[in-house]
């Protein structure tokens, strides 16, 4: 990092000086399909050589690596990360640096959940768990939130098994005080994607089929909460109170761990464990 003194703007704008300078200096002609023309003094592409991979002028991206204060778009730093092979997190360093919001990762398409994260859910057993995307849907999930929450392999989106789930429903016992900020959380994530239309595509497939969702969407409910609680009624065991802590996937861009805890005082993670103890022993036998 370069010197610690001076006003923040200075300080970041020395950090992108360093950062393109160390970027550039990892990658050959050769790297970038151009030919090794004469000696060099120091490893790495030359400025000019940059800036013609990424259509600008030489003087523009030098006053860049110079740090000056000059204007930046996002097409000329993408055209940049290109030039400099910048992966997905480099690229949004860049942005910071140069002084803009990074835009959000592409989180639409179908992502393989990882042997890790799913070691996980399954260590989070008897607890439920699971892994939903950004549109809600399940991209993973373990024995224990399907045995306890009544899910099958019919269900495939939080929102839409919330509100149309008539088992799920029946074992909820604050089904219409939680219906309000389930849908406000879903509103609040779809904001965060303007540009994607699967989100109005669900809203508007949910409120023909629920017309409590219909009644609560039109309202505009939103909620920025990453906390819930869910008190089941199960059929086996009886009352169940959990609290669900939401936390976002930063290694899988759009995607949301939800772990679910026993409420303490409340006889939930003894009833839990039994529950779990007897479902193992059916399927021993």
């Amino acid at each position: 990092m370069a010197g610690t003194s001076g006003s923040p703007q200075e300080l970041r704008r020395a950090e992108l000086r360093d950062f393109l300078r160390t970027r550039r200096a990892r990658l050959s002609p050769g790297d970038v399909g151009m030919p090794a023309a004469g000696r060099r003094r120091t490893p790495g592409l030359r400025r000019e050589e940059v800036a013609v991979l990424a259509g600008v002028g030489v003087s523009w991206y030098t006053w860049l690596e110079q740090g000056r204060d000059i204007k930046v778009s996002e097409d000329v730093l993408d055209a940049i990360a290109r030039a400099l092979r910048l992966d997905e997190a480099e690229r949004q360093h860049l942005y910071l640096l140069a002084g803009l919001n990074p835009p959000r990762s592409e989180g639409g398409a179908a992502v393989e959940i990882s042997p890790e994260l799913r070691r996980v859910l399954d260590a989070w057993a008897p607890r439920p768990a699971y892994v939903r995307d950004r549109h809600w849907n399940f991209a993973a999930i373990n024995q224990a939130a399907q045995i306890v929450f009544g899910y099958d392999e019919r269900d495939h989106n939080c929102v839409v098994t919330f509100f149309t789930n008539e088992r799920y429903r029946a074992r909820e016992t604050q089904w219409e005080q939680a219906a309000a900020g389930v849908a406000g959380r879903f509103r609040a994530d779809a904001a965060r994607y303007p540009d994607d239309p699967e989100f109005g595509r669900i809203a508007a497939d949910l409120s023909e089929t629920s017309p409590e969702f219909a009644e609560i969407w039109a309202r505009h409910a939103v909620s920025a909460t990453t906390t819930a609680t869910k008190t089941i009624d199960h059929p086996d065991v009886g009352e169940m109170a959990f609290e669900a802590l939401a936390l976002p996937l930063e290694q899988i861009p759009g995607h949301t761990l939800v772990l679910h805890n026993p409420m303490p005082d409340t006889g939930t993670e003894e009833r839990l464990e039994r529950l779990m103890r007897e479902i193992r022993l059916v399927q021993a036998s």
